[in-house]
C-alpha cells in the first residue's frame, strides 16, 4: 500500500519573489515565481513546452511585459486539493495541485530562506 500524497502545512507567498511550502512530512521548498509561471499546468504552458522540446528557437512570451518584473498576484484554494495562482501577466488559468507542487518543489525548488 502507498502511503498518501504529502499536505502542505503553510503556504507562505512572497509576490515579487517565491511561494514557501511547508509539507506535513517536514520537506519545505521555496518555489520562485517566474519557475511557478513558467511550469504552469494550465494547456497552453503545456503546449509550449511540448514545442520548445521540439524546437528549442520557440519564441517566449515576455514574461513581466511593461508592467515590471513578473509577480504572483493572488492565490486561491481550489477545493481542498490545488491552488490557483494569478500573475502579473494576466495568467490564471493553472491548476497547481499539491501533487503538482510537490514535484516542482523537488525539481526546481530551493531551500526557503531564513527569516
Amino acid at each position: 500500500m502507498t502511503s498518501p500524497d504529502p499536505r502542505p502545512l503553510h503556504l507562505d507567498l512572497a509576490r515579487d519573489r517565491a511561494l514557501t511550502i511547508e509539507w506535513d512530512d517536514g520537506v519545505a521548498h521555496s518555489l520562485p515565481i517566474a519557475t511557478l509561471r513558467r511550469y504552469s499546468p494550465s494547456a497552453d504552458q503545456r503546449e509550449l513546452r511540448a514545442e520548445m522540446a521540439r524546437n528549442p528557437l520557440t519564441v517566449l512570451p515576455s514574461g513581466g511585459g511593461s508592467s515590471g518584473p513578473l509577480r504572483a498576484e493572488s492565490m486561491e484554494a481550489v477545493g481542498h486539493y490545488a491552488l490557483r495562482i494569478r500573475f502579473s501577466d494576466g495568467h490564471d488559468t493553472g491548476i497547481y495541485t499539491w501533487r503538482y507542487l510537490r514535484e516542482l518543489g523537488e525539481q526546481h525548488g530551493k531551500p526557503p530562506e531564513k527569516r
